[in-house]
């Protein structure tokens, strides 16, 4: 084949983009939850899915003419994986010599552009520019992005993540958050070592180590109110995720209280609800991205911003679950508070990756 050509037998012959950067299809699953991440996850794929020429060409016809047909893009984009989506980007680019996402970006606008260019670009690209952005603003919010990043998803996915942003930004993630004017210590330590980890991704625990580490963990923040100690940050920023479900199981059977629930109590204390939300997104992240979600439709007006990223990065992972927390703790169902909290396009968009419920 050859470089780069528009002709359809090249096209055709272009191998899976899963084979050629197996991150596409090696996304963001939590340790030891690959195969149950698969049923979980919320977006309805056809069956047989189109060969991605021909979604290319359907995706060239709704943006074409004198206007655009957003329905149609919504029941391509949003009815195919990262893997398919990026076979798609690759024959549309070799098509007609454009990428898809600049395409996008020139035919859609407000928020809809940014749901369905976040949606459709690669998983790790994606987090590496929503890590980027986040640096550049002050708040918790933005805070609870790269704990999301680093924490949230696999080992391997992480990995990937860094690489995207040192292409992208000529600087690694670890330097630009440890340069972050916005944190201070320790807080700022605690994210360095967050994403700069590689944790173990197997299903081996150590059941006398949960024993001493949730000693540890009760010693610095219960007993000398040290939500951020070195013990605190050591355990929390290397352990696998198994081995940190068990510390945190051994916290509760030992102390008669969840970690999580300790530190809920102190909501007020900054530190002591990012580390929260770090042992959320470790243990149980679907607790955390409904929290997201329903935070950002709560009160006057709607953090669009929030609500699509948290939409948008669990659709293909666990928003399954995520619904099922939702309706659990907030008595209503993320379908019904996106449908009447949202409009246009973009409210379908939502509704298309968010599933039934």
């Amino acid at each position: 084949m050859c470089c780069w050509c528009s002709c359809l037998e090249c096209i055709h012959n272009i191998p899976p983009l899963n084979l050629l950067f197996p991150h596409f299809s090696d996304r963001a699953l939590p340790a030891g939850e690959e195969g149950a991440a698969v049923s979980m996850a919320s977006i309805s794929v056809p069956n047989p899915v189109p060969p991605a020429t021909e979604d290319a060409e359907n995706i060239r016809k709704a943006v074409q003419g004198w206007g655009t047909d957003e329905k149609a893009l919504i029941d391509i984009l949003g009815r195919r994986t990262a893997a398919q989506r990026a076979e798609i980007a690759l024959a549309y680019e070799g098509l007609y010599n454009e990428t898809l996402l600049d395409r996008l970006h020139s035919e859609l606008s407000g928020d809809f552009r940014s749901a369905m260019m976040l949606w459709t670009m690669d998983p790790a690209a994606r987090d590496a520019k929503l890590a980027h952005k986040a640096l550049k603003k002050k708040g918790d919010r933005h805070v609870w992005v790269l704990i999301e990043v680093a924490c949230a998803s696999s080992p391997d996915h992480l990995v990937a993540v860094r690489k995207a942003y040192c292409a992208a930004y000529s600087a690694s993630l670890e330097e630009d958050v440890a340069a972050c004017p916005l944190y201070k210590d320790p807080l700022k330590q605690f994210l360095v070592r967050l994403v700069s980890s590689y944790r173990y991704s197997g299903e081996l625990v150590d059941d006398e180590l949960a024993r001493a580490e949730a000693a540890e963990l009760h010693d610095a923040v219960v007993a000398r109110k040290q939500t951020l100690h070195g013990d605190v940050v050591r355990i929390v920023s290397s352990r696998s995720k198994p081995q940190l479900k068990a510390t945190f199981e051994r916290f509760r059977q030992e102390h008669g209280k969840a970690i999580d629930n300790v530190l809920e109590e102190r909501r007020s204390d900054q530190l002591a609800a990012m580390l929260k939300t770090a042992v959320w997104c470790l243990a149980s992240p679907e607790k955390h991205f409904a929290e997201v979600i329903r935070s950002s439709i709560v009160g006057l007006g709607t953090d669009e911003e929030s609500l699509t990223r948290a939409i948008v990065s669990r659709a293909e992972v666990d928003m399954k679950k995520v619904k099922e927390e939702y309706k659990v703790r907030y008595r209503k169902t993320v379908t019904g508070d996106v449908n009447g909290d949202t409009s246009g396009y973009y409210k379908d968009i939502l509704l298309t990756l968010v599933g039934p419920e």
